[in-house]
């Protein structure tokens, strides 16, 4: 009786069950996880809609403005493998209550920043506390939501995800139009404070293995490699692939990786047990989400490059023109994708996801530009967005079904980590593809190069895909 939703007393009183409170309070717990993805994904796209009226009150140059996206992108994507083994460790609800403080503390200072050392160092400081954040939130819904409620509770997170870009897109030019561009680090502040307040009265904290010590030198080495990796994929697409600077870093990274593996063969107690990659399906798995990675947030990057320079739209239409994208992931995200991953599982519902999203890169690389944004750019954009929103959150399900539970952390540190190596490579690599088979003099892209980096970025989804259904096969 007591697992029913409700029970009545002899004098026909309904009473509340302790099962029935469990349950509330495990969907007030995902309501709370859910708004700091969305918070983490609003932030992004609401930064990216403020950019030109931040560069024209601070005077920064176009080296500046770029480095108010990197910096937080270099401290997320490095850190995000670090802190996610970190709440395996030293506890999930703790990682996420510090990356929600840390997260309100460089959004505070990012909106109170008067120059362009200040703001760069709030971004910064904003990245390490979402990199603390979301595999924290991550690995506690995953643990939260076990068996079939997962590919609910997944779906939700992935609508979250879609609903902030969106948001992000309407909002930033509203709030910057009316109360300046630092409203759009403001707006956030809110929902970081609850996230805080609430934390230790709506999640649990699941238990974690013992450990002697923490592998510090491990930790160093794995994030510089990242950030090395990272920060030579960002400078690729400006100074070439075979400038000092990236071929610095790139190397820099290979040797910071080796030196990882051959800390963590030795150490008693690694930060990323070796021994988990034994299983191939991991393996495999993380390079599908580097190569997802670089298929899906590329997309958006050069459409909105496409948008601007080919279709010579506005910023604020630009901004609108990319509204459906977020709004049809939203609506995949919430209403499809958890009837698909009932279906069929994880691993095959990316594979078709990946199979969309490439028809998509496909429709923007041919479609004539003459054509207008109704015929050349929207199908191609909804395409995407049922992409993103089919092979997105199964990556990381994925990903975490390789490992075990006491490593859930890991698990969502890796799916973002690879991710956001991903994301930077592919921006990178196609819009390098893209330049050089055709730009203008002043190193815009031109129709060919357009079409040239979105057919590459299909030929990346599409090898993504049969990389998937080789896994899809395996585990049958």
């Amino acid at each position: 009786m007591s697992a029913t939703l409700e029970t009545r007393t002899a004098t026909g009183e309904t009473r509340i069950t302790p099962a029935d409170l469990s349950a509330h309070r495990r969907w007030i717990a995902l309501g709370l996880l859910v708004s700091a993805q969305f918070v983490v994904m609003l932030d992004t796209s609401i930064v990216n809609v403020a950019l030109p009226s931040v560069q024209a009150d601070l005077r920064l140059s176009p080296t500046a403005v770029t480095w108010v996206i990197n910096a937080y992108v270099l401290a997320f994507g490095g850190l995000l493998l670090l802190s996610g083994r970190a709440a395996d460790l030293f506890g999930r609800r703790r990682m996420f209550v510090a990356g929600s403080t840390v997260f309100t503390v460089g959004t505070l200072l990012a909106a109170f920043a008067a120059n362009q050392g200040l703001l760069v160092t709030g971004r910064i400081v904003q990245g390490v506390g979402a990199a603390a954040l979301s595999p924290a939130a991550m690995s506690l819904l995953l643990l939260t939501f076990p068996g079939p409620r997962r590919a609910q509770a997944m779906s939700i997170w992935g609508a979250a995800s879609a609903l902030g870009g969106a948001a992000g897109v309407m909002a930033g030019g509203l709030l910057v139009g009316s109360f300046g561009w630092s409203s759009v680090f403001f707006v956030t502040v809110p929902v970081s404070v609850a996230a805080v307040v609430m934390a230790r009265t709506v999640l649990d904290e699941p238990a974690r293995s013992a450990r002697r010590r923490f592998d510090g030198l491990g930790a160093a080495t794995i994030t510089g490699a990242v950030i090395a990796l990272v920060h030579g994929a960002l400078s690729g697409a400006d100074h070439g692939w075979t400038s000092a600077p990236v071929v610095a870093s790139l190397a820099g990274s290979a040797v910071l990786t080796t030196l990882f593996v051959t800390i963590e063969r030795r150490t008693a107690d690694p930060l990323v047990p070796l021994k988990l990659f034994q299983n191939r399906n991991l393996s495999a798995c993380v390079v599908l989400a580097v190569l997802g990675g670089a298929a899906r947030a590329s997309t958006f990057v050069l459409v909105a490059l496409y948008l601007q320079q080919a279709l010579a739209m506005a910023p604020q239409q630009a901004g609108l023109a990319m509204v459906p994208t977020s709004l049809a992931g939203f609506a995949v995200s919430l209403a499809l994708l958890p009837r698909i991953l009932r279906a069929l599982g994880p691993q095959r519902t990316l594979v078709i996801g990946l199979m969309v999203l490439a028809a998509g890169h496909l429709w923007l690389a041919d479609a004539p530009v003459a054509a207008g944004y109704v015929v050349a750019v929207l199908p191609g954009l909804l395409l995407v967005a049922v992409g993103v929103a089919l092979s997105f959150t199964p990556t990381t399900m994925v990903i975490a079904s390789a490992v075990p539970e006491s490593h859930a952390g890991l698990a969502s540190g890796l799916a973002g980590s690879a991710t956001q190596v991903g994301a930077a490579l592919g921006t990178a690599t196609f819009t390098a593809i893209g330049i050089s088979a055709g730009a203008s003099a002043t190193g815009m892209l031109g129709a060919t190069g357009f079409s040239a980096a979105f057919t590459a970025a299909a030929a990346v989804a599409l090898a993504t895909a049969v990389l998937g259904s080789t896994i899809a096969r395996t585990r049958q």
